[in-house]
C-alpha cells in the first residue's frame, strides 16, 4: 500500500479529481444511504465531507496517513466537521455498527484473497440489513485502473449478502503520465471510464 501513500504525498493519484464521484452524489439522492455510514478508502475525503455536510453521521477511513492527514486539512478548509481515521478495510473488527458503506474505488484494488477478507470484514461491522453501495471499475474499460467483471462481484457477495442492483455507470479520473499514452489522451485530462454501480444488502 506504499504506492498510495506516495501517490497522495505527490499529488499524482488520478482518483483524486476535487469532487465526489458524480455516481455515489446520485446514490446519495436516491435516499438509498441512511443511518450510520462508513466510508471505506476514504482518499481525500470527498464523500465523507459530502456526506458529513449533508447530516449523515459518517466515518472515512483509508491505510494511506497521507490521505487522512489531507481529508482533514480539506474537511476544514470547507468548515466541516468530517471525521476520518487511519484503518485496515480488511479488518475493521467485529461490532456491527454501520448501516451503510460507500465504497468507491476501493473494491477493485483486492486481489482474490484481499478481497474475501474485505468483504467478510464488511459483513462483520454492517447490521443486518444494511446497504453497501460499490462503485468499481468495469472490465469494459480501457486500463485506467484496476478493473472487475461482474461476475466478480456477485462472487465476492455470495453468502450472506443480497445484491439489489448492479448497474452501469461511470467512474471519474484524471488522466496521469502512467496513462496518457496507452489511452492517448493528454495529461490532466478528465475521463469518466465503465464502472459498475452495486447496492448490496447484509443479511
Amino acid at each position: 500500500m506504499q504506492r498510495f501513500d506516495d501517490a497522495y504525498k505527490t499529488h499524482t493519484a488520478p482518483w483524486v479529481i476535487g469532487e465526489p464521484q458524480p455516481a455515489i452524489v446520485a446514490s446519495e439522492q436516491t435516499g438509498r444511504i441512511r443511518g450510520k455510514v462508513l466510508d471505506p478508502g476514504c482518499g481525500l475525503g470527498e464523500h465523507t465531507i459530502l456526506l458529513t455536510a449533508l447530516d449523515y453521521d459518517v466515518l472515512g477511513i483509508d491505510f494511506a496517513p497521507s490521505a487522512v492527514a489531507q481529508a482533514r486539512a480539506n474537511a476544514e478548509a470547507k468548515g466541516v466537521p468530517a471525521r476520518f481515521e487511519v484503518a485496515d478495510a480488511t479488518d475493521l473488527g467485529d461490532e456491527p455498527a454501520y448501516d451503510a458503506v460507500v465504497d468507491s474505488a476501493l473494491f477493485h484494488l483486492f486481489g482474490d484473497d484481499d478481497r474475501e477478507r474485505y468483504v467478510r470484514s464488511l459483513h462483520a461491522v454492517v447490521r443486518s440489513g444494511g446497504l453497501v453501495h460499490v462503485l468499481a471499475l468495469s472490465d469494459a474499460g480501457r486500463g485506467f485502473g484496476p478493473q472487475v467483471s461482474e461476475a466478480t462481484i456477485r462472487e465476492a457477495f455470495g453468502t450472506g449478502w443480497e445484491i439489489e442492483a448492479l448497474d452501469v455507470t461511470t467512474y471519474r479520473g484524471v488522466v496521469t503520465e502512467a496513462h496518457a499514452e496507452a489511452l492517448g489522451l493528454a495529461v490532466g485530462t478528465t475521463v469518466d471510464e465503465p464502472a459498475w454501480l452495486a447496492r448490496v444488502r447484509r443479511i
